[in-house]
Formats: structure tokens, sequence, C-alpha cells
């Protein structure tokens, strides 16, 4: 598990990626942790699901 600092900092480069429009799978983290989670985060706040109507 991250520091807080560690958090908010995989939060913000989730962002980022989401915002250059990496592909997700990108995360540099592992699939069992926190980290990737708040990763994930910011790539979904940066980069929302579009509707399918």
């Amino acid at each position: 598990m991250g520091t807080r600092e560690d958090i908010t900092r995989a939060v913000i480069q989730g962002a980022e990626a989401g915002r250059r429009g990496d592909d997700v799978r990108t995360c540099p983290h592992p699939s069992d942790s926190l980290l990737r989670t708040a990763w994930i985060k910011g790539y979904a706040r940066a980069r929302p699901v579009a509707d399918n109507e």
C-alpha cells in the first residue's frame, strides 16, 4: 500500500494518461495494488465513458 502522496501522484498520473488518450492497460501498477485503483480513478475522471445512445 502506498502513502497518501503516492496515491495522489497515481491519481494525477492516471488523469494525465486519460487526457493523452493512452490505453487504460498502460497503468504501471500491479493489479493487486491500491495505486492501480487510484491511477484508474484518475484515468476515468479524465476520460469518461461516452453514452451509446
